[in-house]
């Protein structure tokens, strides 16, 4: 037993007897769930055992030797954190403390290919590495964002110097962004001494972004506003700032406006159609292409949009799924 909290979740394990070590960064979220319930049906002989770092960058230090010591049969990582972590990047090939023999799936990784860990999403070029992509297109955001707000001309985002999918993200829009004819104002976080964003400065970097031009603000790739989302979408309703959201529960919980994204579970049970392709079918993970999510939902909290005076067209909300 680590350092790494751990529940199992077993399904009737035949003679076969193989184990999923599945590494996940927050708890068995709805993504988690996909997986669990994929596998359940389609390899019912496997065992999940789930190690959660419970967002703590000291509990993934133990996860690749966990799984060599339990001998199992494939790992599912949650996140690009997690996953740079266990795989690592291809400049980590050479290095034994990441895991490069056994067959892994990663899933919720924004920007595989940016990250480093893969060389393209056709071909991974890791022998024991595939996994799951499903983030929309940037300029669908965009595109979606100004069915509400036509003559848009600046997008605000705040970024976490300490996260590395934050920063892909701000750079991704640097570059595409002035071909839409739209300004990017981003602010990155101060970090505190132990280098991590901090809560109190959310209202403030909100109001900034406001000041500074934007007309409204995408969230981008943000786990630390993405835990603080009543706080951040409190402040963006202050200041009158509709914000588009690649996380759903956002515009669900009333702390965005709206919303484009895949739903985790489906993403879950795409990653479960891996794992399965490697357990039951015998497939090299490495010889699978990183299956890509094709459908995407919108959804829009009308109660937002009632606070901020600003209310989406009635053929978007006719394709929306509305939260009141």
């Amino acid at each position: 037993m680590t350092a790494l909290a751990c529940v199992a979740f077993a399904t009737q394990v035949e003679a076969k007897g193989q184990t999923i070590l599945f590494a996940t960064w927050r708890g068995c979220e709805e993504a988690c769930h996909g997986v669990v319930d994929y596998l359940s049906e389609t390899a019912p002989d496997a065992e999940v055992v789930i190690l959660d770092a419970d967002r703590n960058h000291d509990r993934l230090k133990g996860i690749v030797a966990e799984a060599r010591s339990k001998d199992v049969d494939l790992i599912i990582s949650w996140g690009t954190t997690v996953t740079l972590a266990t795989a690592g990047t291809l400049s980590d090939l050479n290095d034994p403390s990441f895991n490069h023999e056994i067959p892994q799936v990663f899933m919720i990784v924004a920007d595989p290919v940016g990250s480093g860990i893969i060389e393209t999403l056709d071909d991974t070029g890791r022998g024991n590495l595939t996994g799951t992509y499903n983030r929309v297109p940037e300029n669908v955001t965009v595109d979606t964002l100004r069915r509400i707000l036509p003559d848009m001309k600046s997008l605000g985002l705040l970024y976490n110097p300490n996260e590395k999918n934050s920063i892909l993200k701000r750079d991704e829009l640097a570059e595409l962004l002035p071909s839409l004819g739209v300004r990017l104002v981003d602010h990155a976080f101060e970090l505190s001494e132990e280098g991590a964003p901090q809560i109190e400065d959310i209202a403030g970097q909100v109001k900034w972004l406001k000041q500074a031009g934007a007309e409204a603000i995408y969230v981008g790739s943000s786990s630390f506003l993405r835990a603080n989302a009543s706080i951040f979408g409190a402040a963006a309703k202050d200041a009158a700032l509709p914000v588009i959201s690649p996380y759903e529960e956002m515009v669900q919980n009333g702390d965005a406006l709206i919303s484009v994204a895949a739903r985790y579970y489906d993403v879950g049970q795409l990653a479960g159609q891996q794992a399965a392709a490697i357990l039951v079918d015998g497939k090299s993970a490495g010889s699978l292409p990183v299956a890509r999510i094709k459908d995407f939902a919108i959804t829009v909290n009308l109660d937002f949009s009632r606070e901020i005076e600003i209310w989406p067209p009635i053929d978007l909300l006719g394709i929306a799924d509305i939260v009141r």
